[in-house]
């Protein structure tokens, strides 16, 4: 699996090298700055990009900017982007396309290799990796919401795994339940937001996201 990697801290960028490559990536480029990223979007074509949100020259938010302009010019490319802080905007921009294949994850995350890397394997298979910092706060932004407010105390643990890009079965052994428990808990969710019921995760996850951060 071939990563483009822009991270402009040297340290972190060659340790993140290291540990993908431990893992049986192949690191198409690693750079360190907007231009860099663009071009090598453009050029290398790889099957996920994992990209620091903030990157020279402006140190705004220029690599995500840079990701979100090469999944414009192709569709669906996976992006992973690390983050120091939450921030709902970056997650609100990469999730509007609706498209999958994207994850916004904190730096602190970087230290789990194992928690990271399924993060990149679960995005460049087209599905989501969404910090449980982001989901919580998105929920709790929306708690007294309606209908969000009209869900149980489980049917919100259920969903904060939903968004986190957990499959059901995935849920189900985290929670101690059974996965037939999760599929009655995820079908009385999407029947209280309104959402259509899907056999794909992915795009269901999406769905729910993008309406926990309409910004009501």
């Amino acid at each position: 699996m071939r990563v483009v990697l822009a991270e402009d801290l040297f340290l972190l960028r060659d340790g993140l090298v290291r540990m993908l490559e431990a893992f049986d990536f192949e690191i198409a480029a690693a750079v360190e700055s907007g231009p860099e990223l663009a071009r090598a979007l453009a050029e290398l074509q790889p099957d996920v990009a994992v990209v620091d949100v903030r990157l020279p020259p402006s140190h705004t938010d220029e690599g995500l900017q840079c990701a979100l302009a090469a999944r414009r010019a192709r569709p669906g490319l996976p992006v992973l982007v690390l983050s120091q802080h939450v921030e709902q905007l970056y997650a609100r921009e990469l999730l509007a396309d609706g498209t999958g294949g994207v994850g916004y994850l904190l730096k602190d995350r970087v230290f789990d290799a194992a928690q990271f890397v399924d993060a990149v394997r679960r995005v460049a298979a087209g599905g989501t990796a969404m910090d449980p910092q982001v989901i919580q706060q998105l929920l709790s932004r929306r708690s007294t919401d309606q209908p969000l407010g009209a869900l149980t105390p489980r049917e919100r643990e259920v969903l904060e795994l939903m968004a986190q890009g957990r499959s059901n079965a995935a849920i189900a052994s985290q929670l101690i339940v059974t996965e037939r428990a999760i599929a009655k808990h995820t079908s009385n969710i999407f029947g209280k937001l309104g959402l259509p019921v899907s056999d794909d995760d992915n795009r269901r996850v999406l769905a729910v996201l993008a309406y926990l951060d309409q910004g009501r």
